[in-house]
Parts: C-alpha cells; structure tokens; sequence
C-alpha cells in the first residue's frame, strides 16, 4: 500500500489525447476510491477540484488525498496529499505540491513551474534542498488527471498509444497507454459502458512489469475512472469508484431490459 494514492493518481491520469470542445469536469466535483485486495478494504482516495485565480487568472485548485485503513492501518499506515494548481485558459500547471507519510517515509516538496520560461523550481521542505531544472510542455501527475480528461477519444482505434510528458519529482517521464476498446462493468451503480486502458509505464519503482495497469474510465463525456487494477510487488490492487458528486455531465448506467 505504499504508493496508494500516486498509483490511482498516475493510472487516473492517462485517458485520452485530442482536443475537445468542452470540459469534462467542473469546480465542485469530487470522486471517491475504495482500494482492496479481493474484499478486503485497503484504503481510500478522494479528488475534488475547485475555482481559484493566480495573477489575475481564472484557475483550478486541485486536492487529492490516500489513505490506508483497518489491519493495513496497522500493518503500513499511508497517509498522502497531493495538490495541484493550474490555469484554465491553458491547462498547464503552475504549483504541485507533495506532501506523504508512507510507514514513517515522509516527502514535503512542492514544485514551481515556470512554463513560458521552461523552468520548474523545487523545494524539498525536509531535506532542505533547492533545485531548477529545465521543462518543456508538462504536466504534473494531478493535473494531468483533468487535462486529459477534457480531451476527445472518439477517433481512437484499438491498439493506438498515445504520449503524455508527466514532471514527477526532479524529473519529466514519458508515459504512453494503449486503447484496449470497450468494454460493460458491472459495478456498485449499475452496469457501466466503458473505455479500457493499458498504460505502459516503467517497472520497478511502483510496479511489477511494464504493463501491470488496467484502467477502465466511463464512456461519457465525464470521463472519469470507474475501475483500476494495479500489479504491485505485494500483489494484485484493484481500485473502484464509490462516490461521486458534482459531475459536469450525466453518468450513464446501463439498464437491463
């Protein structure tokens, strides 16, 4: 359970890569996460997002929190913050901030980035440190969650990949995912039309292998992820939708005749 939050964050993030019209999403809305190994609860994550200005420009305050629960409270107690800030003209994020206890493993950072200068500025709060290293065109992991979102996946064919630049860290990733095609979930509000992912990401610092995601998000002009399932090195996390208010867009379930 240690990377709770990052993976939900990280797999939520990669959904899609042509630009649409309309959002997706709005100030207001918020998603809730139950993780689990089978039946057993392992831990919650939350994400809402609300208006907020910067110089004068009409942006978006991004909050995402992971925490661990019952016997895995015990065993290795998560408890994560990630937040996010970026403009809405522009989708690019202008200050991420980190701050995580992972069994006793602390991170405080935030990072400033300067896009038009192509510079992000970084602080490590507990190791005291600074550091600017150079950027082109990136996302942090939060805000690209609501990026790619807004973005249109009808022309999409089964097996294309798409590419997205993520800064994490000191560093920017080049991410790639795989549309796998459509597929119906039954889930805790119905059965759900979907879009399934693969995200191909580099093994051994969170997962097991390359392509060790699955990410299943709504096929409606929501988009937002129902269903995650992560092959970690102490085995197999699913994630599920299990709350949700403020939606942009109808959620569309199913009926059976």
């Amino acid at each position: 359970m240690k990377k709770i939050l990052l993976a939900i964050l990280l797999v939520s993030s990669i959904t899609s890569f042509s630009q649409s019209n309309k959002e997706a999403f709005k100030s207001g809305e918020w998603l809730k996460y139950r993780m689990h190994y089978g039946f057993i609860n392992a831990g919650y994550a939350t994400i809402n997002i609300k208006d907020t200005t910067k110089d004068g420009r009409s942006a978006y305050h991004v909050e995402g929190k992971g925490w661990t629960v019952g016997a895995f409270k015990w065993f290795f107690k998560v408890k994560d913050n990630y937040q996010t800030s970026f403009y809405k003209d522009n989708m690019k994020p202008y200050h991420f901030r980190r701050r995580v206890d992972e069994g006793g493993h602390i991170i405080s950072r935030d990072i400033y980035f300067d896009q038009e200068g192509k510079t992000a500025f970084i602080k490590d709060h507990k190791k005291n440190t600074e550091k600017t290293v150079t950027i082109e065109d990136v996302q942090d992991m939060v805000s690209s969650f609501y990026y790619l979102r807004n973005q249109d996946v009808d022309n999409l064919n089964i097996g294309d990949e798409l590419k997205l630049n993520m800064f994490f860290d000191y560093e920017t990733y080049g991410f790639k995912m795989r549309y796998l095609g459509e597929e119906e979930l039954k889930t805790t509000f119905g059965k759900i039309k979907c879009l399934k992912f693969r995200p191909l990401v580099k093994s051994g610092r969170v997962f097991e292998a390359e392509e060790s995601l699955t990410i299943w998000i709504t096929a409606d002009k929501n988009k937002i992820p129902i269903r995650i399932e992560a092959d970690l090195a102490v085995g197999s996390l699913k994630a599920d939708l299990e709350g949700f208010k403020g939606l942009a867009h109808p959620f569309n379930i199913i009926f059976d005749n």
